[in-house]
């Protein structure tokens, strides 16, 4: 099939005009018009992309629905680019309509309140999607689209195996990157809607120069910048808005609430799944018991201040510890024994380790190189660098505790 069907084929009667005020107009055609009104799609517009940031950025209203569409509509731009440069030899009507669902339905199976849920021990929220897209009414909705559903959810889940390996595994690596859709948009549209100007990049720009190389996304020595300007951007939404302690409080009672749920059999896995914030939300109101009292309180916008923080060191024992969920609830435990005060009235939060993704191929003089092997300001140890300085161990507590005695208690707990 020639460049110029595989271009009519994502391009040609998109008249369904959706307004978004970010990227402006975002065009469908009808069957993936029918697709985003699917009920599972649906769910996303009651899911907030940035759960309790909103109570430190008030603006961060925006959902997983808004999100997603952004995310369709750069790939399916970045896919005309590609196509329009020869950058997709290999490339299917089937495959491309495909991809484009993907964009669209990547963050179908994601939990509610942000990313409080991540470190759980739960089914990823990818391998949710693909389940969720090989089933009706989402699976059928892909085949209107001249989509293939298997291959549809191999690329959102890399763990799945497709029947069209190859072009697959370069749709999955363009969705997945350093200049990926998903990162471009949501650096982008959450400064937007924060009001911060950090993670504003130049989508169309990036577009322009996007290269495919050994099945790898790549870019051109001149719009090296483009890569430069995401790393520092992510460092830069994550210091100020992603990990702001505020956000941080609230993400650790949420998660301490579920994992004692979980662990004392008041909740299951499976009532976790498929839920929008509001459903999440009453998941715990309608609850008294003990263990949900941080849950309770965050998500009616009450947060335990900041007592305590340190820099997370790798080579600590102690702080190594405190990674696991469990071994974090016992020194929680141990802490309010200690301080005698309710076991719920305290929480250990560290943040998950970054990835500052430099595995990107540059075209120089000297050929395609590494990101991470040409001489800049983000080499392998800069990088590193700044995910050290990000990731600090806090310890938030109820109002009402003694938070001289609780900083005490943990500098002995940590040194």
């Amino acid at each position: 099939m020639s460049d110029m069907s595989l271009l009519l084929s994502i391009s040609n009667r998109f008249d369904n005009v959706i307004r978004d005020p970010v990227w402006g107009d975002i065009h469908f055609d009808d069957s993936f018009a029918a697709l985003i009104q699917t009920q599972p799609f649906q769910v996303l517009d009651g899911i907030r992309q940035l759960g309790p940031v909103a109570f430190v950025y008030p603006g961060a209203t925006h959902t997983r629905k808004l999100h997603s569409l952004g995310v369709y509509y750069l790939t399916r731009r970045l896919t005309q680019a590609l196509l329009e440069r020869g950058q997709l030899p290999f490339a299917t009507k089937t495959g491309l309509r495909s991809f484009l669902v993907a964009a669209l339905c990547h963050d179908i199976g994601h939990y509610p309140y942000a990313h409080s849920l991540k470190e759980l021990p739960l089914t990823p929220h990818e391998a949710l999607a693909g389940d969720l897209v090989l089933q009706d009414p989402l699976r059928k909705a892909i085949l209107d689209c001249s989509a293939d559903p298997e291959q549809v959810a191999a690329i959102i889940d890399s763990d799945r195996v497709s029947p069209r390996d190859h072009e697959t595994i370069v749709y999955r690596r363009i969705l997945s990157g350093v200049l990926d859709p998903d990162k471009i948009d949501y650096l982008t549209r959450d400064a937007y809607y924060c009001g911060v100007p950090y993670g504003i990049q130049d989508a169309d720009f990036i577009m322009r120069k996007l290269f495919i190389v050994d099945d790898q996304p790549g870019i051109d020595e001149k719009s090296e910048m483009s890569v430069e300007a995401v790393l520092f951007s992510k460092y830069q939404m994550y210091r100020s808005v992603y990990w702001h302690p505020t956000v941080r409080s609230a993400t650790s009672m949420v998660k301490k609430s579920i994992l004692l749920g979980l662990s004392r059999l008041l909740i299951n896995s499976d009532s976790l799944y498929g839920l929008d914030d509001h459903a999440f939300t009453r998941l715990f109101s309608g609850s008294t018991a003990e263990e949900f009292i941080p849950a309770r309180l965050a998500l009616s916008g009450r947060f335990y201040p900041l007592v305590a923080e340190i820099p997370y060191d790798g080579a600590n024992v102690i702080h190594h510890d405190l990674s696991n969920l469990d071994k974090r609830l016992e020194a929680e435990a141990s802490l309010a024994m200690a301080a005698n005060i309710p076991e719920t009235d305290i929480v250990i939060d560290i943040p998950e380790p970054i990835n500052f993704e430099s595995n990107f191929r540059i075209k120089t003089a000297q050929g395609w190189l590494d990101f991470s092997a040409r001489p800049s300001v983000f080499g392998p140890s800069t990088l590193e660098s700044l995910q050290v300085s990000l990731r600090k161990i806090r310890i938030f507590a109820d109002p009402s505790v003694d938070s001289t005695m609780i900083r005490g208690l943990a500098r002995e707990l940590l040194s």
